[in-house]
This record gives C-alpha cells, sequence and structure tokens, in this order.
C-alpha cells in the first residue's frame, strides 16, 4: 500500500460574493518558480466563475485575488465557469473547463501565454443529443448499459429536445504533443475516452461522427474495481514518467449513503496512451476528514491539479465540493507500487 500524507485544507470559501458556497476542483501548475491555481469558485445560486491565487510553497498561498480570475461572457458558459485544468504546450497555457449553460455541460478551452490574458476557444467536445450519439455509437458494436442510464437527462423532460445535448466534462489535455499529436482526456459517464488531433481545427462535426463510429477504441479508462464501479472521470493532468503516463482520475461508486468520490491511478504507455499498463486496484485516497465528508455534496475527493516537487507528488483536490485539499505521496514508490498491478 501506498503511504499518503494529507496537508489538509488550502483554500476555504470567504464571504466575497463569487466564492461564498464553495471553493473547488482546481487547476494547478508550476511557472517560472511560482506554483499558479485557478480554481472554481461557487456563489449563491450555484454559479461558478475562476479564482485565483499564488503558493509559495506546495501548501502555502501567498497570494489570492478578491475577484475572479474568469467569468462567463459567452451563452455557451452563461450559468458558469467549472472544474479547470491547466498545462503548458510550446509557450501556450491550455486551460480546460466545464462550460455549463444551464441545461448543457460541455468541456471548453481557453488560451493564455502569460496568465492574465485570455482567449476563449469555445467547446471543443461533440455537440450531440443522447439518441444520436447511441446511434453512431451502437453502429457497430452494442454499448454499456450505463451510457443510457447516466446520460438519459433530458428525458426528464418528457420529449427528446435538441438543445439538451450529451454530456461530455472532465476535459484535460497532456501536457506536450506525442509523435505530432495532440491528445486529450474527456468524459461521457460512465468512462474516460481518449482523442488525438494534429491540430484542434480537425475537431469539427465530421471528425466526431466518425470518432463514435469507433467508439469502443475511442476508450480509455472504464470502471473496473469496487471503489469505481459506478463510473470514472478525469482527474489530473497527465504526468510524465520514465515508466508511463501516470494518471490520476476519480472513481466512483455508490453506496447506502449515496455516491463516494475517491482518487485513483493509473499507468498508460508513453507513445501510445490508449494503453493501460498497470492500475491500482484501491484507491489512492478517499474522504476520511470530516471536511472531506460533510459539505456542498458529502465523501468528496476530487483530484484535478498535481505538481510534483523533488520526488514528491502533491495533489490538490476538491473536498466535499465546499474546499480544496491537497495530498502528497512519493511519486517513484507510486510508480513502483502501480507496476505490482500491470495489465
Amino acid at each position: 500500500m501506498i503511504t499518503i500524507y494529507k496537508h489538509g485544507i488550502i483554500i476555504e470559501k470567504r464571504e466575497n460574493n463569487f466564492e461564498c458556497e464553495g471553493v473547488l476542483n482546481p487547476a494547478v501548475i508550476k511557472h517560472n518558480g511560482e506554483i499558479h491555481m485557478f480554481y472554481r469558485a461557487v456563489s449563491k445560486g450555484n454559479y461558478s466563475t475562476l479564482g485565483y491565487c499564488i503558493l509559495s510553497h506546495p501548501t502555502e498561498v501567498s497570494y489570492r485575488m478578491d475577484t475572479p480570475i474568469l467569468v462567463p461572457e459567452h451563452p455557451y458558459e452563461k450559468n458558469g465557469i467549472e472544474d479547470p485544468r491547466i498545462v503548458l504546450i510550446n509557450n501556450e497555457f491550455m486551460i480546460t473547463y466545464t462550460a455549463f449553460d444551464g441545461v448543457n455541460a460541455l468541456g471548453a478551452l481557453i488560451v493564455t501565454k502569460d496568465l492574465k490574458t485570455f482567449t476563449k476557444k469555445g467547446i471543443i467536445v461533440p455537440k450531440l443529443t443522447y439518441p444520436n450519439f447511441s446511434k453512431l455509437a451502437e453502429s457497430k458494436k452494442d454499448i454499456n448499459e450505463k451510457y443510457l442510464r447516466y446520460n438519459e437527462h433530458w428525458k426528464s423532460h418528457g420529449q427528446l429536445d435538441t438543445n439538451f445535448l450529451l454530456w461530455d466534462k472532465n476535459l484535460i489535455f497532456f501536457p506536450e504533443k506525442i509523435n505530432g499529436y495532440f491528445y486529450f482526456m474527456h468524459r461521457i459517464k460512465p468512462d474516460i475516452l481518449i482523442t488525438r488531433v494534429k491540430e484542434l481545427t480537425e475537431l469539427t462535426t465530421t471528425f466526431w461522427i466518425d470518432y463514435f463510429m469507433h467508439f469502443e477504441d475511442c476508450i480509455m479508462i472504464s470502471p473496473k474495481h469496487t471503489h469505481e464501479i459506478s463510473y470514472v472521470g478525469g482527474g489530473c493532468p497527465p504526468i510524465k514518467t520514465a515508466k508511463g503516463w501516470l494518471i490520476i482520475y476519480h472513481g466512483v461508486h455508490d453506496e447506502v449513503e449515496g455516491y463516494i468520490y475517491s482518487s485513483c491511478a493509473a499507468l498508460f504507455e508513453l507513445d501510445n496512451p490508449h494503453i493501460e499498463i498497470a492500475r491500482l486496484p484501491y484507491p489512492l485516497f478517499q474522504p476520511k476528514e470530516l471536511w472531506e465528508i460533510k459539505g456542498i455534496v458529502n465523501n468528496v475527493c476530487f483530484p484535478s491539479g498535481a505538481i510534483v516537487e523533488d520526488s514528491t507528488l502533491y495533489i490538490y483536490y476538491g473536498a466535499a465540493d465546499e474546499r480544496i485539499g491537497c495530498a502528497s505521496t512519493n511519486i517513484n514508490e507510486l510508480i513502483e507500487e502501480l507496476l505490482l498491478y500491470k495489465i
């Protein structure tokens, strides 16, 4: 078993209107000696913007803005900017997030070169109704019945409305091009999918139609172990190691008291990150502390950002959808442990 150190709450909500209901699910990156954190800040009415702070040490905040750094500006994100992740590719930061318009939750992209001025690129995941997705995905092979169970929110309105799209969240880029391709993960419940393109302009309707017609080939991580058996979703941006891409993701299982969100770990091939090398058969860490168990959503450890300092892996996570915590472990020991459970 891996030893995990929990460093407690890093950031809590404040009386500021934009984050008075909660802070959670941060994007974290170290650049030019500073640790930058963009976090989801929730105001009344479950309206989300992005807050920003700088950490002088992996567990110490030295500066925190009193206003949001990014706010909704377009119809596709009018009800919130949620759950950011960040990577740096070719001198450009790519911030991905879930854009929520009050009906649909879809992965969107922001780019910046200086972490001060930002350009929104809009939604880059597919825009499909569930019936159209199902028709394409089942054109060659039946899909897991969980896809219908988890993606039929449109049915609650009594009829199919083309305004209700398949939710595609947890959009996360790999932190470098691999053999000339951008790779990114995204989640359609219950699985994590993987996509690659030479250029983002390739992400057209035609591309996604062909993608879903080969749906089985696009699944990266499916629920396997008890702690993730309900569904899985993306966590931190992938971390490159000598043994493969370290993927910290979240796994969910349903118990009497409701869903429990755990932090999980797996390892994937460097040149072909579609191929799984190993996966921990137990959670990396779960809600154990009171502040992880009780909150806006109970029993949640939702990893979304990570940095490596020397050999220590720091994982930042949303705790009970209300506050931000940090946990750490030795990354070399984690890789060694993972390799005990090769596929």
